[in-house]
């Protein structure tokens, strides 16, 4: 029996703790043998990142318990943060970074199943700033090292910081000696990714940029002999430069290089000629094979030793394909995914990767490229609801200003046995996805679950400035940022009012991170939002260059055209409308002292506000409570601003 009840009042079994226990997805994959390892959340368990490995005949099993941690922070967002060595009858070696320290440990775990034993540390701590720091590991046994990305800060400021790549002995003498560390090349880029050796080892390549560039907008492919004695000489460009960006760069079996350049306009794989740097496209399309390299060690592919490439490719969406590099045919696998992380691991003919759909969560899943079939490795976990509480997307795309097409994902209020009265329309919160250089694709995610099961629309909008449409989509916010970012979300939000999807009177505005500078940004300026969350936000752009982490100090500014009166701290005297304001005080990237300097503006306007402050949180929630808490009370400010009538979590207390 459907019962009739207004939007926003609807019951639902789907909780704040079910959204909490599930967020996050598993990363950085890797053979390890014929097995396929990789790190996966554990929100219940402080936050932690696990080493899971894949066994054949029962499910993942933990390498490493509580409390090991891993996870890098290099340019804070991380990189891939371990490897392994196979070696058969003697267990796998594998080399990680605990994220608490940001050591580089070595394990010896032993068959699955086996006894564990203790990680023994590697490398040094250093006391200046944020010490040494570890990510993209390479193993070389054959040397008796490891080969990684080295962020050694030089003073107390985030910027004060150099990188290179960097040999650790395997035997532990570099464990309490800094000088035991041999270093591969010099620090004359600010930013480096890790190593790719050729097959025959005898060549290396990586790739960098230096600031005021962001990745996306230009990178070097550089290439390197190797030495027999282990040292890297010869470097040289072979592509990119500052207006094309590199993604991705690696070696086929047969000893091609190949990489993901867009000097097309979007991220096509190439196969390039080293001696030349000519380039040749494998699959040319107005597609993405690639993406923002926000942390080393991404993989959008990886070629499988008979001569196919497995690609990740699409506009808006992402799939597993597997590509003829002869032919240029291109094979999608089939199954229900409609977005692919990038990290993908090869074994013989299969192919592994993180996938989620509309009705599935992340999860690991393996293609066979021999048959063809795809399985499923690891799922995220049991449906903590019936599915029938999920909510099904609408890609939309919408008219901005001037014309201009803003793509969004549309999530109507969804309920098995709940529907709204006729002459009603539902509240809806428009979510500004973080970056802002990343978009959003159709997934399921149970924090916009927890919204629609309730009777709560949510609109995900990719406004100008997302990846996944080619470089002309995401260049659109250059020197725009506070301008078609918050034009693009209002013009979403005033379509659906218009067109009767979305109540006029009861709309929000939400971002996190990036998309939190366009949440305040977007209360600050005349607009249709009745109340907004903003969440660990970027809020003042002339102070963000001295304040936040080296890899985003020359972004901020360049996006918001050095124009600090774009900024929300400079406008919060035009804010009237209620907001939540959610922060982590552990940030690196988006400071605390924003979010105050954000609410010493406002202090006596009489503009209604809640502020929450997470101890031990950083960039990104990651413990359960933290998450519980935060959505509730997003909720709770729905519930108070719209007039929603439930009682399951507290109306916002809201200040002024």
């Amino acid at each position: 029996m459907v019962t009739t009840a207004p939007y926003g009042s609807w019951p639902s079994p789907l909780t704040a703790a079910h959204a909490a226990a599930l967020d996050g997805r598993p990363e950085h994959l890797g053979a390890v043998g014929a097995e396929v390892w990789w790190t996966e959340p554990r929100p219940a368990e402080g936050g932690r990142r696990a080493l899971v490995r894949g066994v054949a005949d029962g499910p993942p099993e933990t390498v490493l318990p509580a409390p090991w941690n891993v996870r890098s922070r290099v340019v804070e967002y991380g990189g891939r943060p371990w490897a392994a060595v196979d070696r058969p009858g003697a267990g796998p070696l594998v080399l990680f970074t605990h994220f608490p320290d940001q050591r580089l440990y070595a394990h010896e775990p032993g068959p699955a199943g086996g006894p564990v034993t203790e990680p023994r540390p590697l490398t040094p701590v250093s006391t200046v700033g944020g010490g040494l720091r570890w990510a993209d590991p390479v193993p070389r046994p054959e040397r008796g090292e490891v080969w990684c990305v080295l962020e050694e800060f030089t003073g107390p400021r985030p910027t004060d910081v150099r990188r290179v790549l960097a040999a650790v002995p395997l035997d532990g003498s570099a464990a309490e000696d800094r000088a035991a560390v041999r270093e591969l090349t010099d620090d004359r880029h600010r930013f480096t990714t890790g190593l790719r050796i050729s097959p025959d080892g005898r060549r290396a390549v990586r790739l960098v940029w230096d600031h005021p560039r962001m990745p996306w907008d230009g990178t070097e492919l550089k290439l390197s002999e190797v030495t027999a004695d282990g040292r890297l000489t010869g470097e040289r460009t072979v592509l990119g430069g500052p207006t094309e960006s590199v993604a991705q760069a690696d070696w086929a079996a047969d000893g091609s290089l190949l990489a993901v350049t867009d000097r097309t306009g979007w991220w096509n794989l190439h196969r390039v000629d080293p001696a030349t740097g000519g380039t040749v496209p494998l699959c040319p399309r107005e597609e993405e094979f690639g993406g923002p390299l926000w942390k080393t060690g991404l993989s959008w592919f990886a070629p499988l030793p008979e001569g196919p490439v497995a690609v990740l490719h699409g506009r808006g969406e992402t799939r597993l394909g597997i590509l003829d590099p002869g032919t240029g045919d291109l094979v999608d696998a089939a199954g229900p995914w409609t977005s692919w992380q990038p990290t993908l691991a090869v074994s013989g003919t299969t192919v592994t990767g993180v996938a989620a759909g509309p009705r599935s969560g992340h999860e690991v899943v393996a293609l066979d490229t021999a048959d063809g079939h795809a399985r499923v490795v690891a799922a995220r976990g049991p449906d903590p609801v019936d599915p029938a509480y999920y909510p099904e997307p609408l890609l939309r795309t919408f008219r901005g200003p001037a014309g201009r097409d803003v793509h969004a994902l549309l999530y109507p209020p969804h309920h098995p046995d709940h529907t709204a009265p006729a002459t009603e329309l539902p509240p809806y919160v428009i979510w500004a996805h973080g970056g802002p250089t990343s978009h959003v694709e159709p997934v399921l995610d149970l924090h916009i679950a927890y919204f629609t099961s309730r009777g709560i629309g949510v609109a995900e909008v990719n406004y100008g400035g997302s990846t996944g449409y080619g470089r002309a989509y995401r260049e659109r916010l250059r020197g725009q940022w506070g301008v078609v970012d918050v034009e693009d979300c209002a013009a979403v939000a005033l379509a659906l009012a218009a067109e009767g999807t979305a109540d006029p009177a009861r709309l929000a505005v939400r971002g996190g991170s990036a998309g939190g500078w366009t949440a305040a940004a977007s209360l600050a300026v005349p607009g249709p939002y009745a109340c907004g969350t903003v969440i660990y936000p970027v809020l003042d752009a002339a102070a963000i260059a001295e304040e936040t982490h080296d890899l985003e100090s020359r972004y901020l500014c360049d996006l918001a055209g050095h124009r600090a009166a774009r900024s929300p701290v400079a406008r919060a005297d035009r804010i009237r409308a209620p907001f939540l304001l959610l922060q982590g005080l552990d940030d690196p990237v988006c400071p605390p002292a924003q979010a105050e300097r954000f609410l010493a503006r406002l202090a006596g306007r009489g503009v209604p506000h809640a502020y929450l402050a997470f101890e031990g949180e950083g960039h990104g929630f990651r413990r359960a409570d933290t998450m519980v808490r935060a959505l509730e009370a997003e909720l709770g400010l729905y519930v108070r601003v719209f007039g929603l009538d439930r009682d399951d979590v507290p109306r916002s207390e809201l200040s002024t």
